[in-house]
């Protein structure tokens, strides 16, 4: 009777193990939260609301998961692989509001404060006033790698930075000196 109950498993196990074996085409894959980097920067991606993913590759090679730390970062790195406008290409993001993943492309994008790579969108599944479609999305991205990025490449147009890092300007230096130093030399005759 063994046998026989054992020959009656084998397509159970067999429908178990492919079912076990099949790879996900398609749609944003499981993290490993704090374990896996971003594939532009190399910062931990560990955000669970503000993280992005990207499927694709070339025509000739089995389409890859990309994961990254900002949707900034998916953008960027996205729009310089020569197969981003292939067909199968995907790009995933969390809704900063429940971390769920949904389609970047049709999400909606609210200015933030504090995102993981300081570009500021957080998406959401939803339209809400003043949210921003991907393509608008995209350029404010863009504007701000321009401006605040130096890993970039680029010059930082200096005139851009706020009046309150830009240094005070005198007309003789020693007098700035002497100034402070006769201070300090009030402070300690108080003492």
């Amino acid at each position: 009777m063994k046998p026989i109950r054992f020959i009656l498993l084998i397509p159970l196990f067999m429908l178990l193990l492919t079912g076990c074996g099949e790879e996900q085409t398609t749609g944003a894959v499981k993290v490993r939260w704090d374990r896996e980097i971003c594939a532009r920067c190399a910062m931990a991606v560990s955000d669970r609301n503000y993280s992005a993913q990207v499927r694709g590759g070339r025509k000739d090679k089995k389409a890859k998961v990309y994961k990254f730390d900002d949707v900034g970062c998916a953008v960027i790195w996205l729009d310089k692989q020569n197969w981003k406008d292939d067909p199968r290409t995907e790009i995933w993001v969390n809704d900063y509001r429940n971390g769920k993943w949904i389609n970047a492309k049709t999400a909606w994008y609210v200015k933030m404060k504090n995102t993981p790579m300081d570009y500021g969108m957080g998406a959401q599944s939803d339209k809400a006033e003043g949210a921003l479609n991907f393509e608008q999305a995209r350029e404010h991205i863009y504007k701000v790698e321009q401006r605040f990025n130096p890993h970039t490449g680029l010059p930082r147009d200096i005139s851009e930075i706020s009046e309150i890092t830009k240094p005070t300007k005198t007309k003789d230096p020693k007098a700035t000196t002497q100034t402070s130093d006769k201070k300090k030399a009030e402070e300690n005759d108080k003492k």
